[in-house]
């Protein structure tokens, strides 16, 4: 399972547009610019999890383990 350009180049979109969008929605208070450095942080952080969880699952470490019966019915449905 190979990374699929496009679900990749929409989740950066997505998140890139919360980080960008969301904080111009702060209300004009002494806390804006915290409040907008916790939305941009957050949505950095959010896709960073994201990208690493989608990584991880291109080239698992760790496989199922299978019992020998559990291999044979799989065997038996896939080939025939």
């Amino acid at each position: 399972m190979g990374a699929s350009s496009g679900t990749i180049f929409l989740f950066t979109l997505l998140w890139v547009a919360i980080g960008a969008g969301t904080p111009w929605f702060v209300p004009n208070k002494s806390w804006r610019p915290l409040a907008q450095m916790v939305i941009v942080m957050s949505s950095v952080c959010c896709y960073v999890f994201w990208l690493c969880t989608y990584i991880a699952q291109m080239n698992p470490l760790i496989g199922p383990l299978l019992e020998r019966n559990t291999l044979i019915a799989a065997s038996a449905a896939w080939i025939g």
